[in-house]
């Protein structure tokens, strides 16, 4: 463009839009002033990270408040931002005493360690705090942490995760019913997790064809996945009832959905269109706690986790079950109908393959045609 591009300063992007003026449309500029924007920020935190005394947060507080917004600089999701934050504060409050620029990385094993010895937490919950805790050092405070050998690890138990039979789903199903019964359905005909089947949208179907997109699951990752048949008519009455509450919604000038960040910017009308209306959308208006913007958002994952151990109380089924239960019954069953371990995998969306093979131990098909030595005693009234 021939201009100095600085993450400093604002010229140089203002001289470059406006030499385009008459070149782009309005939302070429939109897109191409984002961009720009990115890059900056994305210069300006390389500048801090190798600058020989980045900026460190002088209080708690204000780190909290740098963590917030490096979080959603990234877009990390909201679930994400709150366990991050919790994990921060927490592991502040632990400190006898220290602004966050004096912590280094033996605070960190100390906390670790606290976490493993005296709370007693499990294995994941002192992985998930270390997470958080790097991602801190990283990205606010500008510290590495490198080592930590000292660190009493909390030992991972093996575990097997627990399965419904097909039995003991219809028997659960049958106790569900309307929106809380499709959704189960969709959960165990797709492997979804809880949060893949809330943020469904209905251009997320393909209905005729038998599968749905799961967009930005675990990861961040894409994935096509499997739409039982029989849902269909199902799937077509509640759509029709969507569309009614949709064009409601457009009739009274209600505020939209939200979309991603990114999207949002690129089509700034695309929050009122039907394609992007959720599946299961929520019956009130709500206010985003991040933006502070009011609108329609997806069902709230404990109406579906309230409406699931209730059926699952009155089905009788003595199982320590959930809906993501759901997930671990689907694919279990399809290994026991003899599908591959890597099509389990690709339908699961699992990054490695070691992490679907858990499901062949709890497949309860004999592959090897084993006979218990217990069958073949002779019974007692033979002796």
């Amino acid at each position: 463009s021939g201009h100095r591009l600085s993450p400093w300063e604002d010229s140089a992007l203002k001289a470059f839009l406006e030499d385009r003026q008459t070149t782009l449309e309005e939302w070429q500029l939109r897109q191409a002033r984002d961009a720009i924007e990115r890059y900056r920020r994305f210069r300006l935190r390389e500048h801090q990270r190798t600058s020989r005394d980045p900026p460190v947060p002088e209080t708690w507080d204000s780190a909290i408040v740098a963590l917030r917004e490096e979080l959603r600089l990234q877009q990390k999701s909201l679930r994400t931002e709150k366990t991050y934050v919790h994990w921060a504060r927490d592991f502040s409050r632990s400190l006898s005493a220290g602004a966050p620029g004096t912590v280094d990385q033996r605070d960190v094993r100390s906390y670790l360690t606290e976490l493993a010895l005296t709370r007693g937490v499990a294995s994941s919950t002192q992985k998930q705090a270390f997470v958080a805790l790097l991602f801190l050092f990283r990205h606010v405070l500008h510290r590495n942490i490198d080592d930590l050998s000292e660190t009493v690890r909390v030992r991972k138990p093996r575990r097997l995760p627990v399965v419904l039979s097909r039995d003991e789903i219809t028997r659960i199903f049958a106790r569900l019913s309307d929106t809380s019964l499709l959704m189960c359905r969709l959960i165990y005909g797709g492997g979804l997790r809880l949060s893949e089947c809330l943020g469904l949208r209905i251009h997320d179907l393909d209905v005729p064809g038998g599968a749905m997109t799961v967009r930005s699951g675990k990861w961040d990752k894409d994935r096509v996945t499997l739409l039982p048949a029989r849902l269909q008519p199902e799937l077509e009455r509640h759509i029709s009832r969507v569309r009614r509450l949709f064009e409601e919604d457009r009739a009274l000038d209600r505020p939209g959905v939200p979309l991603p960040a990114s999207l949002a910017r690129k089509y700034p009308n695309a929050d009122t269109r039907w394609e992007w209306y959720w599946l299961f959308p929520s019956a009130r208006i709500s206010v985003d706690p991040r933006t502070g913007r009011p609108g329609r958002f997806h069902l709230y994952p404990s109406t579906l986790q309230r409406s699931f151990h209730t059926a699952l109380r009155r089905s009788g089924v003595a199982k320590a079950a959930s809906v993501h239960t759901l997930r671990h019954s689907f694919a279990t069953h399809l290994l026991e109908d003899g599908y591959d371990i890597r099509t389990v995998q690709e339908l699961l969306g699992h990054a490695d393959v070691s992490t679907t093979m858990i499901y062949t131990h709890v497949a309860t098909r004999n592959k090897l045609g084993v006979i218990s030595p217990a069958d073949k005693l002779e019974s007692s009234s033979h002796r």
